[in-house]
């Protein structure tokens, strides 16, 4: 049974990198338009003001909401799905981590069986950060399960597969992307948790990749001799994503980044299950991590994912660097959908109705995901 036709009104309306104002916002389980005047027939929603924006969409959070996606259960995805829609996030890629194959076949498993029963945001599928990863920029991966890239194992989930976070320089991973980019050029392949050099990164472009993960994080530094990976992503048109938590990069670093990528920057979370939670021991990947004051860290101090919410990361560009705000929810929207090939991410008509009202502190007033309400501020 069809939706009936609903209109947003009074609305500071982020749309096409502009905000519209004394707009209409049509929808059903998709948006209809954005017109000057709202039906008699519709039903209304009085926005009082607030911004509505497309829903965000997250490609890198591993856990919110006390779960993890490696626990690899219905229950879980579900709590982490319910945890985000607070946040505005509508649609999340399930990101696994650097653990065992069986782990993380069983992680693909449960995104494949239950990402259609879940109540909250929608998962779009898999980010798979490693296994094929450089054990010298593990991070807060353990390395004892880094593994040589093979299509072996995961092209039977390949249809879930949609991003994979890998190190270019390690052994067969020439082959690897190279063959994937004919294969399956649906997947987005990614550098990450590598020692790449600036020569090697670029020619990895060439063969396939076309993102980078986490900038600056688990990768070599930008120095002036040797500009390593982020040199080669300034000076390339590759996409790349940042962790705007102001924990894993500087507020100056996150500006310099938006000023050179504009509209080739994405903001992530990298949220672990302490995500949307109070502060505590968690773990990550089997591993005991201290979450406290907005930081996540394993015994030995190395950061361990965040906690960052998106629509934080939103306010966090917002107030620290020269970012607008429409840019700032394209970064989070139009570009991560556009990324993925898929019809959300923008109010326009055919899209799916996934839509944010957000206020002037970035603080979710309500989150609707294909036409219905699924949070709503108290």
């Amino acid at each position: 049974m069809r939706l009936k036709m609903r209109a947003i009104i009074n609305a500071n309306m982020v749309a096409d990198k502009e905000i519209l104002e004394g707009k209409v916002l049509l929808f059903d389980e998709k948006i209809i338009d954005i017109v000057d005047r709202c039906p008699n027939d519709a039903e209304v929603i009085d926005a009082n003001g607030a911004y509505v924006s497309a829903g965000f969409i997250d490609l890198h959070i591993h856990g919110s909401g006390g779960a993890d996606v490696m626990d690899a259960t219905p229950k879980a995805l579900e709590m982490i799905s319910s945890a985000l829609v607070q946040t505005g996030t509508t649609a999340f890629l399930a990101t696994t981590m650097t653990m065992s194959t069986q782990n993380i076949l069983q992680a693909l498993e449960n995104v494949k069986t239950s990402k259609k029963s879940l109540a909250g945001a929608t998962v779009l599928g898999v980010h798979m950060e490693g296994p094929f990863i450089n054990v010298q920029k593990h991070g807060a991966q353990d390395r004892a399960y880094v593994q040589t890239p093979t299509l072996e194992w995961i092209e039977a989930y390949i249809d879930e597969i949609k991003m994979i976070t890998l190190a270019p320089e390690v052994e067969e991973a020439q082959t690897f992307i190279k063959t994937m980019q004919k294969k399956y050029p649906h997947v987005i392949l990614s550098i990450g948790h590598s020692d790449a050099d600036y020569e090697i990164c670029k020619q990895s472009f060439e063969w396939g990749i076309s993102h980078a993960t986490h900038l600056f994080n688990a990768m070599n530094p930008y120095h002036h001799r040797k500009p390593g990976i982020v040199g080669a992503v300034f000076d390339s048109p590759v996409t790349c994503d940042i962790i705007a938590d102001l924990v894993h990069t500087h507020p100056s670093t996150l500006d310099l980044t938006y000023r050179i990528k504009k509209d080739q920057l994405i903001l992530i979370t990298d949220s672990m299950r302490a995500g949307c939670m109070k502060n505590g021991i968690y773990d990550l990947g089997g591993q005991k991590v201290e979450v406290r004051e907005g930081k996540a860290s394993l015994e030995d101090g190395t950061l361990a994912g965040s906690v960052l919410k998106l629509n934080d990361a939103l306010k966090n560009m917002i107030l620290h660097t020269s970012m607008t705000l429409p840019e700032a929810v394209y970064s989070v929207t139009g570009l991560p959908a556009q990324k993925l090939g898929i019809k959300k991410g923008a109010l326009k008509s055919g899209y799916d109705a996934d839509i944010v009202i957000f206020d002037e502190d970035f603080s979710i007033i309500s989150t609707i995901i294909n036409g219905e309400i699924r949070y709503q501020r108290n």
